[in-house]
């Protein structure tokens, strides 16, 4: 068995997955979703297979909660529902992402062996009865999961119909940090790997304050319920440690598929979402024959398009700009919110357009058929509770047949020149409890400036520090808290050769170990800036400061001062910090430019100043004059053709600049595009 500690947790893996990197046989967009056929009698099993032909279906997701089902008790197998399943799939022509069945332990597992259970921060042990109930450190479930991993790959290695393995599911989602004494051991051993000595760890953890100095790996416990704050860096170490946990027991599953069928691609389905976010994927995403990601809106959310664009423009930069595949999403309402909110046809038809206009080239629900029974009975599905004459099926129909007339964009690639820094660490280290400013979300203003930029029709990525910034114009660095100090020297170095940057407040403040750089903040970008921010001024809710452009600022600002050389765009005006810049650039290098905004604007500031940087940058729109509410992406071909999404968010019309045809509606436009309220549109362009 493998454990995290296997690879170097301070450096990303460098494993490169040699299978396939798309499901076999699939030779369009891929369209489906998650089958449940032991949920159901053999009569509705036939029905599913005549109602997916009618839609369009191609691929579909099976097994992923069937162990019980396929080993109703130790040793004892039910193959044959399995069995007749593939077949049928495969003689409707439709393609299989086959699930190891590992994602729920069946009750006779837990019952032989409860210390397979999770533990949480307080110790409280986590019973069966729902799901992922796994504790992802036991080696008892490692031995069991990768048990029915090879009985399921050595039953269906040369079926026809296999296009590609689902390993587990949502890795994480449920139990992601286990606190059990399972993962107490796993996580010394990773600890002990990292640092190689205890004075190491000692350092980096600061534990000369309070009294916490260890003097062997042994002493060390994972950070549970304590009396007060626990310390930062265990607390961030520890994280690291379960995303490299879970991705270790991806690799020991994924070991036994490569020898069993090599030919094979792997992949589990990433959950970038808005939410916790526990897991590193930019550190999985290597480790995945085919990128995939599981995307839910929040019914509470004013702008779900933004979440859809920010989410699938960060997946595309973690698949390398190749295209993915998502894995779920909804048809309408989910169920485990407080108020589940139902979608309108138009809105779910171009909720899962805008994952296929940022670089999906396979579009699959959660799930195929609504349940009549179990927790997830009222989440909805492409084929629902209230059958054929509902607009939730209308709308399945639909979206197949969009897919089939859009189908020659498959392939295609989405270039972007502007790119968004964030990282997973960064962002753990900022709700670890110890903040000026624990209503700062970092995640949700990473959100606002892709959306900022997306509003000016700028294509964007969504990469990780250390990925290679020589090829964006413009880049910006949100609220990046943690920075190492080579990620640091790229962002000048990019700057310095002509890129436009721009830096918000809270940057660059600590090192990896999340150590403050002194000296004045923001640390590791100070020089580049040419500022020097004594203190972070962190505003009450509610609170507000005037700037003199008129707009406002909220929950952040800070008492700064910009050096020689550095210009002053915009100030504070009133207030104790009457007078303080708001907005700072300075010339740099071979025609490049370093902006610094030590505040968090209102809406119509942060526009503002990204309207700026854009310009300076020189990064030319997708569209230029896009309407409030559009968004428009392109995507390109490799024999030059390109294709123009067009999104109309609104409930008013909307005119574009285009020539082409336009897939969707199987109309020319010549020279303007007229998008009805809700509608999108598809032009090749020409």
């Amino acid at each position: 068995m493998s454990t995290a500690a296997d690879v170097s947790p301070a450096t990303r893996p460098t494993t490169t997955p040699s299978a396939p990197h798309w499901p076999l046989g699939l030779d369009a967009l891929g369209y489906g979703g998650d089958y449940n056929p032991e949920q159901w009698p053999d009569e509705i099993r036939l029905e599913d297979i005549a109602l997916m032909r009618e839609a369009g279906v191609n691929l579909i997701s099976l097994a992923i909660f069937s162990w019980a089902r396929i080993e109703p008790t130790e040793g004892t197998f039910d193959w044959e529902w399995l069995d007749v399943t593939m077949d049928r799939l495969h003689e409707a022509g439709i393609r299989v992402d086959l699930a190891t069945a590992t994602a729920s332990p069946p009750p006779w597992l837990t019952h032989r062996y409860p210390e397979i259970l999770p533990v949480t921060f307080d110790g409280t042990v986590l019973a069966p009865g729902s799901r992922q109930h796994y504790r992802i450190s036991s080696p008892i479930f490692r031995r069991y999961a990768v048990a029915m991993t090879r009985r399921i790959a050595e039953r269906y290695a040369d079926h026809p119909g296999l296009a590609m393995w689902h390993i587990d599911n949502e890795i994480g989602c449920h139990a992601p940090h286990e606190f059990s004494d399972d993962g107490a051991a796993a996580f010394r051993t990773w600890l002990e790997a990292r640092y190689g000595t205890i004075a190491a760890l000692n350092d980096a953890w600061g534990t000369a304050f309070w009294s916490q100095l260890y003097s062997s790996f042994d002493e060390i416990q994972p950070p549970r319920a304590a009396t007060a704050q626990i310390n930062p860096t265990q607390q961030l170490d520890f994280a690291r440690y379960s995303s490299d946990e879970l991705l270790s027991y991806y690799r020991d599953l994924r070991a036994v598929l490569a020898e069993v069928t090599p030919g094979i691609p792997c992949t589990t389905n990433f959950m970038v979402m808005r939410g916790p976010n526990p897991m590193d994927y930019y550190s999985w995403a290597p480790e995945m024959d085919i990128v995939s990601n599981d995307h839910y809106l929040w019914g509470s959310d004013p702008h779900p398009e933004r979440e859809i664009a920010f989410s699938a423009d960060m997946v595309r930069s973690m698949s390398g700009g190749a295209p993915w595949i998502l894995m779920e999403h909804s048809t309408s309402a989910v169920n485990w919110q407080p108020v589940n909110r139902s979608r309108a046809p138009h809105e779910s038809l171009r909720n899962s357009l805008s994952h296929l206009a940022h670089g999906a080239d396979a579009l699959l629900f959660f799930q195929w058929r609504a349940s009549r029974a179990g927790a997830e009975k009222y989440h909805s599905a492409m084929y629902p509770h209230a059958g054929r004459d509902s607009d939730v099926w209308r709308t399945t129909v639909a979206l197949g047949d969009v897919l089939r007339r859009v189908g020659e964009i498959r392939g295609s690639r989405v270039r972007a020149r502007a790119a968004v820094l964030y990282d997973y660490a960064s962002r753990w280290a900022t709700v670890t409890g110890s903040q000026p400013n624990q209503g700062l979300d970092v995640r949700q203003l990473a959100v606002d400036v892709h959306a900022g930029l997306a509003r000016r029709g700028v294509e964007t990525d969504v990469v990780e520090p250390s990925a290679d910034l020589s090829g964006y114009d413009l880049i910006v660095v949100p609220a990046l808290y943690l920075i190492s100090d080579a990620d640091a020297a790229a962002v000048v170095a990019a700057a310095e050769r002509g890129a436009t940057v721009l830096v918000t407040f809270y940057s660059g403040i600590v090192d990896e170990h999340d150590h403050v750089r002194l000296g004045g903040y923001p640390g590791a970008f100070r020089d580049l800036l040419g500022v020097h921010s004594e203190e972070f001024w962190a505003l009450q809710p509610g609170q507000t400061l005037a700037l003199d452009d008129g707009s406002l600022a909220h929950t952040w600002a800070e008492k700064l001062r910009a050096l020689a050389g550095t210009d002053v765009v915009r100030t504070i005006a009133g207030g104790d910090l009457d007078g303080v810049p708001a907005l700072t650039r300075r010339e740099v290098g071979d025609g490049g430019s370093a902006w610094y905004l030590p505040v968090l604007p209102d809406a119509d500031g942060l526009q503002q100043v990204l309207d700026a940087v854009v310009a300076r940058s020189g990064v030319a729109p997708v569209v230029a004059d896009l309407p409030d509410g559009v968004e428009v992406t392109r995507r390109h071909a490799d024999d030059g053709r390109t294709w123009l999404f067009a999104l109309n968010h609104t409930r008013e019309a909307a005119t574009l600049a285009v020539t082409g045809h336009d897939l969707v509606g199987e109309i020319d436009v010549d020279g303007s595009l007229e998008l009805a309220p809700g509608a999108c549109a598809v032009v090749r362009e020409r």
